[in-house]
């Protein structure tokens, strides 16, 4: 099985930067993808082949989760069924009959880290929420979680400790996650691989300099790590300021 999981910064914009052609060559068997910023009816065009199921912001142009799945899920929901965290179409969640599947784009704590306390609430909430579910199944979770956990998960770690994405705070919050029962696919199969990131900044030419964060997962149950075949980054997918991340299970 192959999933792939795309923070794409505007759906609309990306669709003309080639992700139709990715979602095709890329035959995923469930394809997420967040920061949709859009309604459905937005965009023009046809998932072909996808069962398709959307989770938009009340604010329009901002955030938004959606899922492309080849099996019609046994059931979708939307959002961690709490008000406070469900206006900003973060989650969605997809039920299929071996495991439950967690779309998420974490909120950002911003700058000057005007958010990390709203952050802080969210994470203990979404883990709540994950393990839960953990309990009646196996659970995957993908998507951007906006945080790099550790030094190797980006270029320019000592001058961004403190910084959105690298605070002491939003690390911890990721350890406790992966310590209530849950696995970094990619660390798990490459734990010393250095360079591997999944955004960059616009500014700086930090693309083309590799200077970026892996702040996009895909995390498993640790009763689903034995399935792990390979976990993958795209960078030379473009199209965003992040790039697709892959999994693949046995």
């Amino acid at each position: 099985m192959k999933l792939i999981s795309w923070n794409v910064n505007g759906l609309r914009a990306c669709v003309n930067r080639g992700f139709k052609d990715f979602l095709a060559s890329a035959d995923a068997d469930i394809f997420c993808v967040q920061e949709t910023k859009m309604q459905r009816e937005q965009v023009g065009f046809v998932f072909e082949g996808y069962e398709e199921y959307w989770n938009s912001a009340e604010k329009k142009g901002y955030s938004g989760t959606a899922v492309f799945s080849k099996k019609k899920p046994l059931s979708v929901t939307c959002g961690l069924g709490i008000e406070e965290h469900d206006k900003e179409g973060r989650v969605i969640t997809a039920e299929y009959k071996d495991f439950y599947l967690i779309n998420v784009y974490t909120p950002n704590a911003q700058r000057e880290l005007m958010r990390l306390d709203y952050r802080m609430v969210w994470e203990d909430e979404f883990r709540k929420y994950a393990v839960r579910l953990d309990k009646e199944k196996p659970v995957i979770i993908c998507g951007d979680l906006n945080v790099a956990h550790n030094e190797i998960d980006l270029k320019n770690y000592k001058t961004n400790v403190g910084n959105a994405g690298f605070t002491y705070e939003e690390r911890s919050k990721m350890t406790e996650l992966l310590a209530a029962g849950f696995v970094d696919s990619f660390r798990h199969l490459y734990p010393d691989r250095k360079g591997a990131y999944s955004w960059w900044s616009y500014m700086f030419k930090a693309r083309k300099k590799n200077a970026g964060w892996r702040i996009d997962y895909f995390l498993v149950s640790k009763k689903l790590s034995g399935r792990i075949e390979d976990a993958v980054i795209c960078p030379e997918v473009m199209g965003s300021d992040h790039c697709p991340v892959g999994l693949i299970l046995k």
